[in-house]
């Protein structure tokens, strides 16, 4: 299905243009069927480390980036690239620097208590997933807006903005059959020089996606119940 777009421009100072919105009601007994349903669908989602090198469909990956990019922003600034890498080369580059920097931090720059919280998950400081998953999407934030004439304009709720587009972009690839995982090394100034980005992107995580290997294993984890994180007042 194709579905229709406008190419986006800076609405900076622009007047407030008010659009109708009257989505279609859904039926009560429908909203609470697909609600139960995708609970059941999002707690089946785990954070993979050992990929397949089975291609996936690149529209998949694409139509996944494009659900992240509906995400509200702070002044609808939408502060965020994401970067598909495929050259083989920069992916090799961004594993080695990763691994450097995870290695610095495992010997040393992380705490006790940091290491102690880490210890049940099974990380350590080598990254085959960088290399081995067939796609990994480098997501920046725009630290402000850039124009091509140099011109600059502030962006708000930076964090916050792409925190939540990260957040829909692992939903959707994990309700499109694929899994991920977002790997942070610290710092990650190298993806910025590896990738060729501008001075206004930083790099906010590095997401591998594909599907598990044959002999894939996860942590043994228990996710908090609804009681433990819902409070109603």
């Amino acid at each position: 299905m194709s579905i229709p777009t406008t190419q986006w421009t800076p609405t900076h100072g622009d007047p407030y243009r008010p659009v109708p919105y009257r989505p279609e009601r859904m039926p009560a007994a429908e909203s609470l069927a697909r609600a139960a349903e995708l609970r059941e669908r999002m707690d089946r989602r785990r954070t993979v480390r050992q990929f397949s090198a089975d291609p996936v469909p690149e529209q998949v990956v694409r139509d996944a980036i494009a659900c992240a990019a509906t995400a509200p922003s702070g002044a609808h600034q939408q502060p965020w690239t994401f970067v598909l890498v495929k050259d083989p080369e920069a992916r090799r580059r961004i594993r080695r620097a990763a691994e450097e920097e995870e290695r610095i931090s495992y010997e040393g720059r992380l705490s006790e208590e940091w290491l102690a919280a880490l210890r049940p998950l099974g990380t350590d400081e080598v990254k085959p997933h960088l290399t081995d998953a067939p796609a990994l999407i480098v997501v920046f934030q725009q630290r402000y807006w850039l124009g091509e004439d140099g011109d600059k304009r502030k962006h708000y709720y930076v964090d916050e903005s792409v925190g939540i587009a990260v957040g829909m972009l692992l939903s959707a690839l994990h309700l499109s059959g694929l899994a991920a995982l977002v790997h942070t090394p610290s710092p990650m100034r190298f993806l910025s020089e590896v990738l060729g980005r501008p001075a206004n992107e930083k790099a906010f995580a590095v997401i591998p996606v594909g599907y598990p290997a044959a002999d894939c294993t996860v942590p043994d984890l228990v996710r908090k119940s609804l009681d433990q994180v819902l409070k109603e007042v």
